[in-house]
């Protein structure tokens, strides 16, 4: 394959874009959640727990308060295993009760919505709280299979099946940005 034949990265998202996008859904959140102390973010993997930690800063910015960050791994939950195969994800990590809390699941990309699903489903062995909302950075609309909206969503993408979206952080990946590959 030649160099003019092998694909590129669009990019979506600027570092720049990217930056103004997460301060927009922090301030969305805040205006959804009356008490910032039982807001809990749910990072799913893998990088919605890195977006999780990022929204985490920004709402800690914007109002000097510490929210609570966890992760919750859906595996186990899907229900498309046999396509998708098991990977090695970080186990489930809530360091407090649900009940009462104000969860948000941050994702990546919402493509299908079963991995959303399954998210739901897991969070369900943990306890009841009291509202669990959805945030992705990039919906790609046109794919879902089951009805699962984002309540939060920094950009929505047509896509291809064959086509993916990355979401890229500094701290992970060495750049930022969200690109389709």
């Amino acid at each position: 394959m030649t160099e003019q034949n092998i694909p590129k990265s669009l990019e979506i998202l600027s570092k720049e874009e990217l930056a103004r996008t997460l301060t927009r859904l922090a301030s969305q959140i805040l205006e959804n959640v009356s008490d910032i102390k039982k807001l809990l973010l749910l990072g799913i993997p893998t990088r919605g727990i890195q977006l999780a930690e990022v929204l985490a800063k920004e709402l800690y910015e914007k109002t000097g308060s510490i929210v609570e960050q966890g992760v919750i791994d859906p595996t186990f939950y899907r229900d498309d295993l046999n396509k998708l195969g098991t990977r090695l994800a970080p186990s489930t990590e809530i360091s407090s009760g649900l009940e009462g809390r104000h969860v948000v699941l941050v994702d990546d990309v919402i493509f299908t919505g079963r991995t959303v699903r399954a998210a739901l489903e897991s969070i369900q062995a943990w306890g009841r709280p009291e509202r669990v909302m959805l945030l992705v950075m990039v919906d790609r609309s046109g794919h879902r299979e089951l009805p699962i909206q984002p309540d939060f969503c920094g950009r929505q993408v047509p896509t291809r099946k064959s086509e993916s979206i990355e979401l890229r952080l500094k701290e992970v990946d060495g750049e930022e940005g969200v690109f389709l590959e």
